[in-house]
């Protein structure tokens, strides 16, 4: 036999029940929405992604090329890059790896032009100032990474950034 409650019961339960499926359809609904939109975000991000590794793969991009020759006994031999290439060279390595720290003096790396902070580092000598911008260094007053932390610039551009900062500092 049932009791006047269990009816009452069973209606709120169905009640219940009812109002959870609602919900759960409106959830499906709204997620259904958006994951739609999700690809197209996503697609724009990797289009912005793209245009930063371009931008990014333009400023490393070498600034020159090495030229082979054949010599007259057909033995290859390197080209000499001519004195205005080489000073190219350092001025674009400093612009795409040496100027993140020594445009603002980064970790005590001396300023660019800065007489007072490169005059001590010139009197050492070119071969010293090359062998702590490749090797790196660390000195008194800060920390010089090898080859500015890009392994991938050449030992010569290495040099030749070196050997711009220098001019422009002395």
């Amino acid at each position: 036999m049932s009791h006047p409650s269990d009816g009452v019961f069973w209606k709120n339960f169905a009640l219940l029940v009812g109002a959870l499926g609602a919900l759960t359809f409106v959830l499906y609904v709204v997620a259904q929405i958006m994951a739609a939109k999700i690809p197209q975000e996503g697609l724009a991000q990797l289009k912005d992604q793209a245009a930063q590794e371009q931008t990014m793969a333009s400023r490393i991009r070498p600034a020159g090329q090495l030229k082979l020759a054949s010599g007259a006994s057909g033995n290859v031999m390197n080209a000499l890059i001519p004195a205005a290439n080489a000073a190219a060279a350092g001025e674009a390595t400093y612009k795409t790896t040496c100027q993140v720290c020594h445009l603002a003096g980064v970790a005590g790396a001396p300023k660019y032009g800065d007489k007072a902070a490169w005059k001590d580092r010139i009197a050492q000598g070119k071969p010293t100032l090359y062998e702590h911008a490749i090797k790196g260094f660390q000195g008194k007053v800060g920390f010089m990474p090898a080859k500015g932390g890009n392994a991938s610039v050449p030992d010569a551009d290495v040099k030749a950034a070196v050997d711009f900062m220098v001019e422009g500092s002395q």
